[in-house]
């Protein structure tokens, strides 16, 4: 059965989106191709995980024999899911063949799509990106925007030299919480009209591939973790504050997205005692107040400096460079900045005893001078002190997560439709 115009969530019904190693293509009922298929399958990803291997190794490694090594290596080399990558000859015996898997044998796509910046990325089974675009998002409505994405990663597949059915699988990052029943993303302010039922539809016709959703800031942990800071980790927070305000958490390498998907959308809560012209309803109830989002982000970075004095045209980014230059006003408004993120960061230490925090997003690429004072201001409000890392991804977190969770739905859909019985 097709999967073109298909979208479905991170969030709705639990998926694997952690890190953990898959457990193999769907189970079926026991039989010699399902044990033939296991056994390649396991060569398989052995050969992703530590390859090039030869025969012998894969076998040891295995503990299957090597006449069953070497037929399924054959299967995979005619699926053309496995190469041989060299040869390596020892002091003693005879060469052996290494092989390796073939990155080639299918592609993914992840977009990262924000209200400033849309980023698109084909990458090879390999994680390897082969293409990409990143273009300011002018979208004047959903709809231009979904059309906008669409258009930015036909070109970067064709960039690549791939047929769109070339695709295995996309995932989709955004600011919000995905609603599998609406489906529709909620909660998203920052993208006026983005809560519309039908746009990832849209996307997923417009590309002919499974669209799966996920929040930005999730991905953006999950692309760290895989590439970035967050490595090696027991528990790792990715804190994004930019246009808006999130946070990703893995624990031993799975994502934790909360019961309906809105785990770290600290951004959302109201303030009590305060009050402002720009809040926005956004969907989970009729308080007006001000949101933590609205004091933190970039956007509150620039009100803090226009209060003090600084002229427009302004951005935080603008902001940040004129605080290194020591401008008065920018080194205050930092400071204040700083001072309530060092709040945020003391809840979030608090509620999760994290071991990392990676500090990320368009903030996030002012670390240089955010990162010590975050720290004193951290060690002030709580005895508990996880390590500040700045983001090592910077602005491609959230696609190379989208990227690193695409990759994990399609080695098995590829293995599966390359490795599967010829009818009749």
């Amino acid at each position: 059965m097709s999967t073109a115009g298909r979208t479905t969530a991170t969030d709705g019904a639990p998926q694997p989106v952690a890190l953990a190693p898959l457990s193999g293509p769907g189970q079926q009922p026991w039989n010699r191709q399902r044990l033939r298929s296991n056994n390649e399958w396991l060569l398989l990803e052995r050969l992703r995980c530590h390859g090039p291997l030869s025969r012998a190794q894969l076998a040891r490694d295995t503990g299957l024999s090597k006449p069953t090594v070497s037929t399924a290596l054959a299967t995979l080399e005619l699926a053309g899911l496995a190469r041989e990558a060299g040869r390596f000859a020892p002091e003693r015996g005879r060469t052996a063949v290494l092989y390796e898997t073939d990155p080639a044998a299918g592609h993914v796509l992840g977009l990262d799509i924000g209200r400033a910046r849309l980023r698109v990325a084909v990458a090879d089974l390999s994680g390897c990106v082969v293409a990409r675009r990143d273009l300011p998002n002018r979208g004047r409505s959903a709809n231009a925007v979904a059309d906008a994405v669409v258009a930015a990663a036909r070109e970067a597949v064709a960039e690549a030299g791939l047929p769109g059915t070339a695709v295995a699988h996309t995932v989709a990052g955004t600011p919000g919480v995905w609603d599998e029943r609406r489906r529709s993303v909620r909660l998203a302010a920052s993208l006026p009209g983005w809560g519309r039922p039908g746009l990832f539809d849209r996307i997923a016709d417009g590309l002919g591939t499974t669209v799966t959703v996920a929040n930005d800031a999730n991905l953006a942990a999950v692309g760290e973790y895989t590439y970035g800071a967050g490595a090696g980790s027991r528990l790792f927070v990715y804190l994004l504050v930019g246009t808006g305000l999130g946070l990703g958490v893995v624990k031993d390498g799975e994502l934790l997205t909360g019961a309906h998907g809105a785990a770290g959308e600290l951004g959302l809560l109201r303030l009590p005692g305060c009050t402002s012209a720009t809040s926005t309803n956004t969907g989970t109830g009729t308080g007006t107040g001000t949101t933590l989002e609205e004091t933190v982000s970039a956007d509150a970075v620039v009100r803090t400096a226009l209060d003090l004095g600084m002229r427009r045209p302004l951005t935080a980014e603008k902001v940040f460079t004129r605080a290194r230059l020591g401008e008065p006003a920018a080194v205050e408004a930092v400071r204040q900045e700083v001072d309530r993120l060092g709040h945020v960061l003391a809840v979030v230490a608090a509620l999760l005893d994290p071991d990392v925090v990676v500090l990320g997003g368009g903030i996030g690429r002012s670390a240089d001078l955010l990162l010590r004072p975050l720290e004193q201001a951290l060690y002030e409000r709580s005895p508990l002190r996880p390590r500040l890392e700045p983001s090592r991804l910077g602005q491609d977190a959230v696609l190379l997560g989208a990227v690193a969770t695409a990759l994990e739905a399609a080695r098995p859909e590829v293995f599966e439709r390359r490795t599967a019985p010829v009818p009749g």
